[in-house]
């Protein structure tokens, strides 16, 4: 059971260094986030499309926190175990003109109402389209060195909106500290946006200085156990070479390989996916790298 808990009101619209921490825990400990939606509660189970009109874009993205988390260091790497989630039984998803993939072509607003129930969301009951449920919290991230604001919008080496399904209950993402405390904040953001508790274990690591972007493990029913590095950048193709050679810095560090022999290992076993596209200015590319194909490497 959680012995630390972050109000919903304890909740900003940035990330930034000079905000005070909400929260001081201790390396290990376990925190409860009561995190609102993604529109800040502007969006209920009654909401049409009509009220996409009446909204204030500008309450988009709160993320709780920050926490300090004692001895993490610059240089460290701050450990988050995603223990539980838990959602209500309804979410949201919205179609905002200007934003996403295909903006140019659905310049008309939309709202679809999920029902979540029985493990499933439910886009058509009556014809029977449902997609799994796995929710997760598609923001995490520290503050950065520089000083000022960052908008909550886009993803960061630092985490921020990544945005990523993988990192559900069970996972583990990992993330570079880079201010005394690391100052850790938490939000929603996922196709279906919906309210949150969440529980993570904010572990400090001192014994993974190559994690410069996020890396996460996950296990999955249908592909398996993985280990993941990402890139974030602005450039897409700079984003894609960042991921697989942070998997080749990984698996110089963890196993022992030459340089070489792990960038053939990622060509031929690592597989690339985009994870975010949507949030400008910023792509996260990850390299996923199966841990079976691991198994018989002895780590260094």
């Amino acid at each position: 059971m959680s012995i630390h808990s972050v109000r919903r009101e304890c909740a900003n619209l940035v990330f930034d260094n000079s905000i005070p921490p909400a929260l001081h825990v201790k390396s290990g400990e376990e925190i409860t986030f009561d995190c609102i939606d993604a529109s800040n509660g502007q969006i209920t189970a009654d909401s049409t499309v009509e009220t996409l009109s009446t909204i204030n874009m500008a309450l988009f993205n709160p993320v709780n926190g920050p926490v300090f988390v004692d001895g993490a260091q610059p240089g460290d790497t701050l450990q988050i175990d995603v223990l539980r989630i838990e959602n209500p039984e309804w979410g949201w998803t919205g179609l905002f003109p200007g934003f996403g993939l295909l903006a140019d072509e659905f310049p008309e607003p939309g709202l679809r109402i999920w029902k979540l129930e029985g493990g499933f969301a439910w886009f058509d009951e009556k014809k029977g389209i449902k997609v799994p449920l796995r929710p997760f919290a598609g923001e995490m991230g520290v503050a950065q060195k520089s000083k000022g604001a960052f908008s909550v919008v886009p993803p960061y080496h630092t985490g921020g909106n990544i945005d990523t399904k993988h990192i559900t209950v069970g996972s583990t993402l990992f993330l570079p500290v880079e201010v005394e405390g690391g100052l850790f904040s938490i939000g929603v953001r996922s196709a279906i946006e919906t309210a949150m508790k969440i529980t993570v274990r904010l572990s400090v690591r001192k014994d993974k200085p190559y994690t410069k972007t996020p890396h996460f493990s996950t296990v999955s029913e249908s592909e398996g156990e993985f280990y993941c590095t990402t890139g974030v950048d602005s450039d897409m193709r700079e984003a894609t070479r960042s991921a697989v050679r942070n998997m080749i810095e990984f698996l110089v560090a963890e196993f022992g390989l030459e340089r070489v022999d792990a960038y053939v290992l990622c060509s031929v076993a690592g597989d690339l996916r985009m994870h975010e596209v949507v949030d400008m200015p910023n792509y996260v590319i990850g390299m996923m790298m199966p841990t079976s194909v691991l198994g018989s490497l002895n780590k260094a």
